[in-house]
């Protein structure tokens, strides 16, 4: 697969992952941490805030390692 075709399809999959994310994380917020105490609140908010760059930290090596060589 050539890298161009490796950056596309990780673009789709970042612009596809994000908004899903968000909304589980909204959902998520909404039935749980209401009447939570505010440091509850904060860490959940902290730990969703960054959580969602674990997967597409992981797709980035992948796109951009160059093709492997065929024999």
């Amino acid at each position: 697969m050539t890298p161009r075709v490796k950056k596309l399809i990780g673009t789709l999959a970042i612009f596809v992952w994000l908004p899903i994310y968000a909304v589980l994380a909204m959902g998520v917020a909404r039935h749980v941490l209401p009447g939570a105490a505010w440091y509850t609140a904060f860490t959940y908010y902290a730990l969703a805030g960054l959580l969602w760059i674990v997967p597409i930290g992981l797709m980035f090596p992948w796109m951009h390692r160059p093709p492997a060589r065929r024999r």
